[in-house]
């Protein structure tokens, strides 16, 4: 029998899941959905009969729901977690896991208690030219540093709101996809950073970051990451003892020189990465195995941007996400 799928936020971001739950795999169904706005229409639901709640309260609770997809904003994720974990229905939550660490250490920690499947959705892991730079990786000999670029324009039909004091921004919404997958590509965790913003969360939303971080045998890694007017910028490169590679997330294409070979290029198939996420979780559930990105994974990156923010406080000094962590 399909694993019946309940989805909790379904704007922009979250249609998408709607759209290849019911379109692209037979392994699951849309059991039920969740949003604030009920009355509104929701893409590709026109044909579809299910419950729609407004409270994720009832959603949760409703008997035909057997696990849990989250795509609202992360100050929700907890409360949320913490309600699906008591009924022991597994989560997918969309990334950030938490806005801060201490939250996200909170629901990690709660979900192992009960035995319960956790799976932030870092969808960067499952994109097709960050797979093929990894593969490749070995073959340029011992890593001694890497750059990450990520600038996404800012749409020009988007109304734009007074800030929030407090709110965190680009780095924790676009950043803890790098954070994210410095671990991922290395193997290896962050241990400490250095990082500068534009402005300080307690004046208004980040805007740029620029993030040194360091891994636990010392490989450098420098993250630029920014809203923009305009151009996409999606990009990594890593140098080596033996070459060098570089992988474009968005143009899809990976190059690369290693040794004195001639310069190399893929082009590689763009990958729906949320139907990828899908898939790895509901696999999860089937077989009873441990998902490939745990809700430690997900905790660690949201750690890591906790000491970002802390280093930028202190004006880009560094700062040991071990000390944060356990402050």
């Amino acid at each position: 029998m399909p694993l019946s799928i309940g989805l909790i936020g379904a704007g922009r971001h979250g249609s998408r899941y709607v759209y290849h739950i019911l379109h692209d795999l037979p392994e699951v169904r849309l059991a039920a959905l969740c949003r604030k706005r009920i009355g509104e229409e929701v893409p590709w639901l026109s044909t579809v009969e299910i419950p729609i709640y407004g409270d994720y309260r009832a959603l949760i609770a409703d008997p035909a729901v057997e696990a849990i997809v989250v795509v609202v904003p992360p100050s929700l994720h907890p409360g949320i977690c913490l309600e699906a974990v008591k009924a022991r229905k597994p989560l997918l939550i969309e990334k950030p896991l938490a806005t801060t660490g201490r939250e996200a250490r909170v629901m990690v920690t709660t979900a192992e208690e009960a035995g319960v499947l956790l799976m932030p959705a870092q969808t960067m892991r499952f994109d097709s030219a960050i797979l093929l730079l990894k593969d490749h990786l070995p073959k340029i000999g011992r890593l001694r540093y890497a750059t990450f670029t990520s600038r996404i324009e800012t749409k020009t039909n988007t109304q734009v709101r007074s800030p929030i004091p407090g709110q965190r921004g680009v780095l924790l919404e676009l950043g803890v996809h790098l954070l994210d997958l410095v671990p991922f590509l290395t193997g290896e965790q962050v241990v400490a950073v250095r990082c500068e913003l534009d402005q300080l969360p307690t004046a208004a939303p980040d805007t740029t970051a620029i993030v040194q971080a360091k891994t636990e045998s010392g490989i450098r890694c420098v993250l630029d990451i920014a809203r923009v007017v305009g151009g996409r910028v999606a990009r990594t490169e890593w140098v080596g003892t033996q070459g060098q590679i570089a992988a474009d997330w968005f143009h899809h294409r990976v190059t690369g020189v290693i040794g004195d070979a001639a310069p190399l290029e893929w082009i590689v198939q763009a990958q729906q990465t949320i139907l990828d996420t899908l898939r790895a979780f509901a696999y999860a559930i089937e077989t009873k195995t441990p998902p490939p990105i745990t809700g430690r994974d997900g905790c660690r990156a949201v750690e890591v941007a906790d000491a970002c923010y802390r280093s930028a406080e202190l004006d880009g000094a560094s700062v040991s996400v071990r000390e944060i962590r356990e402050a």
